[in-house]
């Protein structure tokens, strides 16, 4: 009777192998693998081309004993659940960052901790080494969570430029100030002189800072910044509906609205329509992000355009950096005027 041999188990290309194959040193695939950061772009196609080759598959438990990393990052939304399916933006900053950081082949842990309590679970998880560093996304003033990471040592870059202690951590944000100056200069040049707006919470850097654009075009262009002319909205649709409703009562002439969000944009809209008000024959309404809300909106928003894949890939460009021990600093992106129907 013939016994049957079993067929040798191939083995498995390693980081030596791929090294070989791309003719370069074990040192550069290592540090390719683990970002990329002090690789030519010569010596990344090259060692691109040999794990093709090779068919070499990365071992991250293996590398995470050797190493001390995880080979994940957290995607962490310190708001209420409800508001990242409301808001599109954050979908397209979460997508954008996904995408980010598969081209290092790193998945992203998607987390969301809207109360204290959830806040202190997720902190415990993070800073138990599950995850080697975080995109923060927390838009109010006096979130303990951005420092708290930082003082336990976890890389954190931040979306949005932080407001108050935590003013020098490392952060990527649109220039929300810029943004709503071309906007209004935009609604006075089309002779609009009674130019309302709705702003962001003014707890968060982005009603803040639209704000303070907003007042410096009226003072620069000698229209009257009047505080009857101004209502504070909370970045929801129901949110800027309200807002609009109290600004018509106080000013049923306003002319122009500017609303620091798309999404409260289309609650204006609402209240406008409510108010037998014409956009834009009677209110031009110009909103804020370039989101989905405004192509959606009819008439179709006039919005400042928030660059969300480049922020999303310099977020993730940070805290690649911050990960492997580099110092970064803060990336404020330019804003873009997309003129529609509302104006």
């Amino acid at each position: 009777m013939t016994m049957s041999v079993p067929a040798r188990r191939r083995r498995a290309p390693t980081i030596h192998d791929v090294a070989r194959e791309a003719g370069v040193s074990r040192g550069t695939v290592s540090r390719f693998l683990n970002g990329g950061h002090n690789v030519s772009a010569v010596s990344a196609k090259a060692v691109e081309e040999a794990i093709r080759k090779t068919g070499y598959v990365l071992n991250r438990h293996a590398r995470s004993l050797i190493t001390g990393r995880s080979g994940s990052a957290a995607f962490l939304l310190t708001e209420p659940q409800e508001k990242f399916f409301e808001d599109p933006n954050f979908n397209v900053l979460l997508r954008g960052c996904t995408q980010a950081l598969a081209a290092h082949d790193i998945p992203l842990l998607m987390m969301i901790a809207g109360t204290r309590e959830e806040q202190r679970r997720l902190l415990r998880y993070v800073t138990s080494g599950h995850v080697d560093g975080v995109l923060l996304v927390s838009s109010h003033t006096g979130d303990p969570v951005a420092e708290q990471l930082a003082e336990a040592g976890v890389p954190v870059v931040l979306c949005g430029k932080p407001m108050g202690p935590g003013g020098r951590m490392a952060h990527v944000a649109a220039d929300d100030r810029d943004g709503a100056r071309e906007m209004v200069r935009h609604l006075v040049g089309l002779g609009r002189r009674r130019i309302g707006t709705v702003t962001g919470p003014l707890d968060t850097p982005g009603g803040v800072e639209r704000l303070a654009g907003y007042r410096e075009v009226l003072a620069e262009s000698g229209l009257p910044v009047a505080q009857e002319l101004i209502a504070t909205g909370d970045y929801s649709r129901e949110g800027g509906e309200a807002a609009a409703t109290a600004l018509l009562a106080r000013r049923p002439d306003l002319d122009a609205l500017f609303v620091a969000s798309d999404l409260m944009a289309q609650g204006a809209l609402a209240a406008l329509t409510a108010a037998g008000r014409r956009v834009p024959q009677d209110v031009a309404v110009g909103g804020f992000d370039d989101s989905s809300a405004a192509v959606a909106s009819r008439p179709a928003l006039t919005t400042i355009r928030q660059p969300w894949d480049r922020i999303s890939q310099e977020m993730v460009r940070l805290l690649l950096a911050r990960i492997s021990g580099e110092d970064t600093s803060a990336v404020i992106l330019p804003t873009e005027l997309v003129r529609r129907q509302s104006t």
